[in-house]
């Protein structure tokens, strides 16, 4: 990586570029030409353009030297700010730096930092640029001293932690950069290479003790402002050389002496957000936002910056629809950074809006064509759009741009096996673990994908690796499920996935025996309520939960495109009362109940694309789906509708309310049949009131109303249930959740299956009637009574 020193030469060879008349300062007409040069694909128009110089000299006007126009340290400034990647322009005007040879020599071995200080002095050129830069680089000539000794003191303690073998570097090169700001100039600043040191020995010990003798020495400056100075200073140092407990506790030391300042909020935040601590790093983003908009222009440069950090860390805790709002707010104020697009595209791909994620990644990409993450994410965004074939050279571009890109490697491989092309899908697979050995998901895909190639053994193997690299109970079902197949040699036309040979029978040829035997189609609807239930972990929310949201929450009544009032939200507003209802769940997980509740509800609420949902409806949509016994769910979902202010003032809602809630109720949740219906919404004019009893049989109407939760409530409850030794004779997995028996030719479904309507090819009946076992202990008893009823009947024969 290149140094700070050849980073500012790099610029100072730019500007003598098109420094046209050696005035010392780029005017509009130069830095227009400085523009184009630097972004060769980009046709910009001349209103573009002047748009661009508009900001530039507006944002730096301390830089800007009358008719001379944006002097050199301006220059360096807007690369500090983000607004541009030095590296790139630099090859993209195809300059070259001159040779130094005048680099300084480190010859200091004493004991003592006031001797190794006398043999190096303090040089500005020695440490980062900004130590040097105007307006947060170092001010005070004693904070120079504080900086040499401070630099001697981690000289020692690294010279020492590598003699011993302590030091750590972990790759983070195969992932997705996280594209944060790390400072309030490039990311660059940072090295790539993380470093970990040791800080249980005596030697960090001694360390940390004599850092301790630097920060009191500064906490006895002359003014505040020295002192000030000194810390940022330390805490700076300390950042670069990645010990970020010990400069967070600089930064927060700087925070105490200038609250209101900007720089040492920004710093500890990134510090927090290294160290994991990601509300914490949330807060202090927030509190310099505040500051940078409470000063004025003074720190105008820097709030794209900050936009960015803040939505980094707010996806952090798992708030992607919030951090959106960042990063668009970053890429309007800095309509150039490339990362603060990536980051909005990655962001939108990660609630489901594909569509505008794709055209936020393309940006990124346009911008910047050697942007690895952002082909990774583009290529995923098509993918999950169903444009496999599009995505795979997106992909491809992605792997060669960076051939260990794991991230692209894992998608790629999760895209070859949708398309069906399993043996590319192992190698894909492979080249995961080849840089992540211990990547149990690529070793489990492999082992399906191996499976789905037909290469049974193979697949056993790579199962076992994956075993040992964890303990989750789907490894122990796919194992069982290998030994199946090994007992069950599958016919030559049964599925590459290691099903067997089955045929899909009609739903009329589907009968059951009992009425406590679920329906084919309703079961289907219902496996599909649930996977929606287990993806978003609501059933983990109590329904009481949506209750106590009503009654904390005073939200302000607006109108509609139509005048009708209600208490309406904005999608990231509602993303931080679903954090309260969620808060047991995992920021990642997190993320992903948020993607499946707004592709899968706030999608039909936000029929308009406005941003803004019923907050009462919503409410009142989840009620069915959450924890609680069913009476109280119906009940909380009654109370949300009389929430909203259409039905204020009055006990009892409206019939056209309830109407329009069971059919948005149908449009959601069984949308087969819910669509069509939702047609008919528009248009009622039945304003009779409904009482809670009248409620319930509208809701419990298995034909109109949403009578399956009654099913839904029966999978809950039992798809934990497991059957012994019983195996689906079509998909051949153990069955868990209810057993379906057929009566005749004694075969057994699972779930999945009988709601999909396959049966055994080599059992061909004119109909086929099912019998449904919630347990093991039900098909005993059904055992026993036929046993009981044999018993007698050849009793009575015998007399």
């Amino acid at each position: 990586m290149a140094t700070r020193g050849s980073r500012s030469e790099k610029v100072k060879r730019i500007f003598q570029q098109f420094d046209a008349n050696c005035d010392g300062g780029l005017n509009r007409e130069e830095m227009a030409d400085l523009v184009v040069a630097v972004n060769p694909r980009v046709k910009f128009s001349d209103a573009q353009i002047s748009a661009i110089l508009d900001e530039v000299f507006r944002t730096y006007g301390e830089f800007i030297d009358g008719e001379k126009g944006l002097t050199y340290d301006g220059l360096l400034r807007t690369y500090d700010d983000g607004a541009g990647d030095v590296d790139r322009d630099f090859d993209a005007l195809g300059l070259e730096l001159n040779s130094d040879d005048n680099k300084g020599k480190s010859a200091a071995s004493s004991s003592s930092i006031a001797d190794e200080r006398v043999l190096e002095p303090h040089k500005k050129q020695r440490t980062a640029a900004w130590a040097a830069s105007p307006n947060h680089g170092i001010v005070f000539d004693e904070t120079w001293k504080v900086v040499d000794d401070l630099e001697i003191l981690i000289k020692r303690l690294k010279a020492k932690q590598v003699k011993d073998g302590k030091m750590k570097g972990d790759n983070f090169d195969a992932y997705s950069d996280p594209g944060w700001s790390r400072e309030l100039g490039p990311s660059a600043e940072l090295s790539e290479k993380r470093v970990v040191w040791e800080e249980s020995g005596h030697d960090y010990a001694l360390f940390v003790k004599e850092l301790g003798v630097l920060r009191t020495k500064v906490d006895g400056a002359r003014s505040r402002e020295e002192a000030f100075d000194g810390h940022m200073a330390i805490g700076r140092v300390l950042y670069e050389h990645q010990l970020f407990k010990e400069a967070l506790v600089s930064f927060k030391r700087a925070c105490e002496l200038q609250p209101v300042d900007v720089r040492p909020h920004f710093r500890a935040g990134n510090c927090l957000y290294v160290l994991g601590r990601h509300g914490e790093a949330k807060e202090e983003f927030t509190l310099a936002l505040e500051a940078a908009e409470n000063g004025g222009n003074q720190w105008a440069f820097l709030l794209p910056q900050i936009h960015v950090n803040l939505g980094i860390a707010l996806e952090g805790e798992g708030m992607v629809m919030s951090a959106c709002e960042h990063y668009r707010e970053a890429a309007i104020l800095c309509p150039t950074h490339f990362r603060a697009l990536k980051l909005l595209g990655s962001a939108l791909f990660g609630v489901g809006e594909y569509r505008a994620a794709v055209k936020a990644l393309e940006e990124a990409i346009f911008m910047k064509a050697d942007y690895a993450d952002a082909h990774c994410d583009l290529a995923s965004a098509l993918h999950a759009m169903g444009e496999g074939e599009k995505a795979i050279p997106v992909f491809q571009k992605a792997i060669d741009l960076k051939p260990g890109h794991v991230d692209a490697l894992y998608n790629l491989g999760g895209l070859y096996m949708d398309m069906g092309r399993f043996q590319r899908a192992s190698e894909m697979y492979t080249r995961v673990l080849a840089v992540c050995p211990n990547h149990w998901r690529a070793q489990l895909n492999k082992a399906v994908s191996l499976l789905g190639a037909g290469e049974a053994e193979e697949a056993k193997k790579a199962l076992k690796e994956a075993l040992k690299m964890t303990n989750r109970v789907e490894l122990h079902d796919a194992i069982s499920h290998l030994k199946q197949l090994q007992k069950k040699k599958v016919k030559a036309n049964g599925s590459a996935n290691g099903e067997g040979a089955f045929s899909i029978v009609e739903p009329s040829k589907f009968k059951t025996v009992s009425e406590k035997t679920a329906l084919r189609q309703e079961l289907a609807n219902a496996l599909s309520i649930r996977a929606f239930q287990r993806i978003t972990r609501l059933r983990g929310c109590d329904v009481d939960l949506l209750k106590k949201e009503m009654n904390d929450n005073d939200v302000p009544v607006s109108y509609s495109g139509g005048g009708v009032p209600e208490k309406s939200i904005r999608k990231p507003n509602l993303e931080v009362i679903l954090r309260r209802l969620l808060q047991f769940l995992k920021p990642e997980t997190f993320q992903g109940a948020v993607k499946a509740i707004n592709e899968g509800i706030l999608s039909v609420l936000d029929e308009n694309g406005s941003g803004r949902v019923d907050l009462g409806m919503f409410f009142a949509v989840l009620a069915p789906i959450c924890g609680g016994s069913p009476d109280k769910r119906k009940r909380v979902a009654y109370d949300a509708l009389l929430w909203r202010p259409v039905n204020e003032g009055i006990a009892q809602i409206k019939k056209a309310d309830a109407l329009k809630y069971i059919k948005l109720l149908r449009a959601i949740y069984i949308p087969s049949q819910g669509v069509s219906e939702m047609l008919e919404v528009h248009g009622e004019a039945d304003f009779s009131l409904v009482s809670l009893s009248e409620f319930l049989v509208m809701f419990d109407d298995p034909d109109w109303g949403f009578g399956i939760m009654s099913s839904l409530v029966k999978l809950e409850t039992g798809d934990r249930t497991r059957h012994g030794r019983y195996a689906c004779s079509v998909c051949r997995y153990p069955i868990i959740g209810s057993r379906f028996k057929e009566m005749k030719s004694h075969f057994s479904l699972c779930n999945q299956c009988y709601s999909e309507g396959k049966v055994p090819s080599t059992f061909k009946q004119e109909e086929y009637r099912f019998k449904e076992y919630g347990t093991e202990s039900e098909a005993m008893k059904d055992k026993c009574l036929c046993f009981n009823l044999q018993s007698k009947g050849s009793s009575n024969n015998d007399s």
